[in-house]
């Protein structure tokens, strides 16, 4: 046995390179596409796309040999949907906060976001959410990321009627998803080694033959430089001095904390990584991301944090830290091969997203439910995942009933302080996100 494969216990967690190697490719091609989302939501803001793309690019893969390497978790990490929205939407054009000044804030959260993780703080935190509540968020991510692969995959669109409803059919884009997903499926059922990531390359293969996917015309290119935005958060840190600065780093704080904290402790029940209600070097799998966002802010990318799309490379086999360096590497490569990314559609995605949602959702057996007092707060943040759109709002819906929920049944001794403390903390959390 090497002493790489003896470091990640590859032989203890049942593992080998070419589960890993592969854990690791599914995950990249199943988060691939923050490369080109993030420049283009944080250009909105004035940045340079270029700039961006590479920050993203380099913030990316540094999360990921930190939560492997030091961590020695399957989990990658990379700049945060929906914190980058409000970011470049309500910080910066909502709000008229220049974008050097905004991510001076995501700085100043990152140092906050290190020294509570030095203090433990976030560690005795998620310790703290009873088992069945940590059960449901991790069912509650399984639903919201099938969600994001229905709508993205064009199977669910938006509609004036009836919020949602079902894509149309005479859309070919959507056709592909509809292959990807039997074939994926099928795959899954018959249990085939990698099915997730055989059935994205056969998804990728029929929209190149089909023309749903225009071919790259190249493969190679050169990564954009650094320079309009490296460093500039160090020079306009003094710009943090008004209230409403302060509002928008608690809200990078919080949204970022909330979010991290709920994916990895979904991914460690899908892992199989919890004993004892306990997720073993949560410590260092949370100083990685909060190391991560800090470096991202200098790079100049929004905040980091762990990513759900990492469920993708577990549901194939991956469980050591092994998984997160092969996708920190291919974030580096994605840099120069950024023509050859653009094949990874959304429509190559979807499927894995919706079947890895299934997986994640077998996490509702293990809720108690013959309890209204823990089946009310798991049953908020399972659905409102999903239904928010966000990771943290769900959690805050089912953490701030589980309180009321315990004390009407009479079991309010049975709380854990910290978890009254969250009630008032995500109250707190629910308006300013609010607050106009």
């Amino acid at each position: 046995m090497s002493a790489i494969s003896k470091y990640f216990h590859f032989e203890e967690l049942g593992t080998d390179y070419r589960r890993e190697i592969l854990a690791g490719f599914t995950t990249f091609i199943s988060m691939s596409y923050i490369l080109f989302v993030n420049p283009n939501v944080l250009g909105a803001a004035k940045m340079d796309t270029g700039a961006v793309f590479t920050a993203t690019a380099l913030a990316s893969a540094l999360g990921c040999f930190l939560m492997g390497i030091l961590a020695r978790y399957p989990i990658a990490t990379a700049p945060a949907l929906g914190i980058n929205a409000f970011f470049a939407y309500s910080a910066v054009i909502g709000m008229g906060i220049s974008w050097q000044t905004a991510l001076a804030g995501v700085f100043v959260a990152s140092i906050i976001f290190v020294l509570i993780t030095i203090f433990k703080l976030r560690e005795i935190i998620i310790d703290a959410i009873p088992s069945d509540l940590k059960f449901a968020i991790s069912a509650g991510i399984g639903l919201f990321i099938a969600f994001i692969g229905l709508h993205q995959g064009g199977l669910v669109v938006a509609n004036k009627s009836t919020v949602v409803g079902l894509g149309s059919f005479t859309t070919a884009s959507t056709w592909l998803t509809v292959v990807g997903l039997v074939v994926t499926a099928v795959l899954m059922v018959r249990r085939v080694p990698g099915a997730i990531f055989i059935g994205m390359v056969v998804t990728a293969v029929v929209g190149l033959v089909t023309g749903l996917i225009p071919v790259p015309h190249g493969i190679v290119s050169a990564a954009p430089s650094l320079k309009p935005t490296f460093g500039v958060a160090l020079t306009h840190i003094g710009e943090i001095n008004t209230l409403q600065m302060w509002v928008v780093v608690l809200t990078f704080l919080l949204v970022t904390f909330f979010d991290t904290a709920g994916t990895l402790v979904g991914l460690a029940q899908q892992a199989g990584f919890m004993k004892d209600n306990k997720m073993p070097r949560v410590g260092k799998a949370l100083m990685s991301d909060s190391t991560a966002m800090l470096a991202g802010s200098v790079l100049g990318t929004s905040p980091v944090g762990a990513y759900v799309e990492s469920s993708a490379g577990i549901a194939v086999g991956g469980r050591s830290g092994f998984t997160a360096v092969v996708t920190g590497i291919l974030f580096i490569f994605g840099m120069f091969f950024s023509p050859l990314l653009a094949v990874v559609t959304d429509q190559v995605t979807a499927p894995a997203l919706i079947i890895v949602g299934v997986l994640m959702a077998q996490n509702l057996r293990q809720i108690n439910w013959s309890h209204l007092e823990i089946a009310i707060p798991s049953f908020l943040i399972v659905v409102g995942m999903p239904l928010t759109y966000s990771i943290s709002d769900g959690m805050a819906l089912g953490l701030i009933m589980y309180p009321i929920t315990m004390i009407a049944a009479k079991r309010g001794k049975e709380v854990h302080p910290i978890m009254y403390a969250l009630f008032f903390i995500f109250i707190g959390f629910m308006w300013i996100l609010n607050v106009k």
